[in-house]
């Protein structure tokens, strides 16, 4: 294949344009139309938005692909000045796209079809700007795939249940709540009120997946920092989600001793997730975020402009005058 990038002047060819159109317009169809996956009843797009549910625990699916515009809208705002150099080199990465729509028609997995998204989109930004655009939004189009709901997830709640149960037992104790831990169970220890179950839902799975998804486009958009600062951005939602998941589900058992158990296990219950752990995760990554830059995140720093005082001679001014 000719390299084409290196021609500043070069424009593809009409017979290019309308291949590489007329393969766009076919993988469109493929992914919104072609009803081959879950019995021959769903297309890969259909399935994806129905597998945006809370048994995925995948509910916040629907705000990646509104990220990744966003993201991939920040990306070409730093391509305006960037000279466009076409190149048939990004028909390697279309091809993969298609080679992997293939795939997941035989095996009928319509999690390989929207994962073959990111590498049709590279490539025609490839082959219409140039490899820096390619590589400038790469990241946005494969950010995509944090949308996809991954099998057999939700096996790893066990293990954040007992977590969430410990943690939440030990920071009861800090505010001078005494709990029985009993494996998921958490039970007053002077009888107060009942047993509580860490169930799936506040094992802060679901939070983690949410959380993560704000916290990796947030290291994106953090283009100031190193690379290192912006993978650990990206990266504490892990340690965040955990810590902030057991102090919410702490606060039910402070609400049930201190106040009363039916606000706890009912009211309490099913709006600290909004009211408490999403601010106390959104303030950690700002925290974060300030302590890695040395200032208050995505708040530009005013210019100061010091204009120096003519002290030029009196007769000075007169010869210029």
């Amino acid at each position: 294949m000719p390299d084409l990038s290196k021609n500043n002047t070069f424009n593809l060819p009409l017979i290019s344009w309308a291949g590489l159109g007329a393969y766009i317009l076919l993988a469109a169809w493929f992914l919104f139309f072609y009803p081959g996956f879950v019995g021959c009843q769903q297309s890969a797009a259909s399935w994806l938005y129905s597998a945006w549910n809370p048994q995925t625990d995948y509910e916040h699916g629907w705000m990646v692909p509104l990220l990744a515009v966003y993201m991939a809208w920040h990306a070409a705002q730093s391509l305006k000045d960037c000279e466009r150099k076409p190149s048939l080199h990004g028909l390697w990465s279309i091809v993969l796209g298609g080679l992997m729509l293939v795939l997941a028609a035989r095996s009928q997995q319509p999690r390989v079809a929207i994962a073959a998204v990111p590498f049709l989109l590279t490539g025609a930004t490839w082959c219409y700007w140039g490899w820096k655009a390619a590589y400038k939004t790469a990241f946005p189009y494969f950010f995509l795939w944090i949308s996809i709901p991954l099998p057999g997830f939700q096996q790893a709640t066990v293990g954040m249940q007992l977590l969430s149960a410990k943690m939440a037992h030990w920071g009861a104790g800090l505010c001078g709540v005494e709990t029985i831990l009993d494996g998921t169970n958490v039970m007053s220890a002077d009888g107060k009120w009942d047993a509580y179950n860490i169930a799936g839902g506040c094992s802060g799975i679901r939070s983690l997946m949410a959380l993560l998804m704000f916290s990796v486009a947030w290291g994106y958009l953090a283009d100031k920092l190193a690379l290192w600062k912006r993978l650990l951005l990206g990266l504490s939602a892990i340690p965040l989600s955990i810590l902030a998941n057991a102090f919410r589900v702490a606060s039910i058992f402070v609400c049930a001793e201190y106040i009363d158990s039916g606000f706890a296990s009912k009211t309490w219950h099913d709006w600290s997730g909004l009211l408490f752990f999403f601010p106390a995760s959104l303030a950690g990554l700002m925290v974060l975020h300030s302590v890695l830059a040395g200032e208050i995140p995505f708040l530009k720093k005013r210019r100061v402009v010091t204009r120096r005082a003519n002290t030029a001679p009196a007769d000075q001014k007169g010869e210029q005058a």
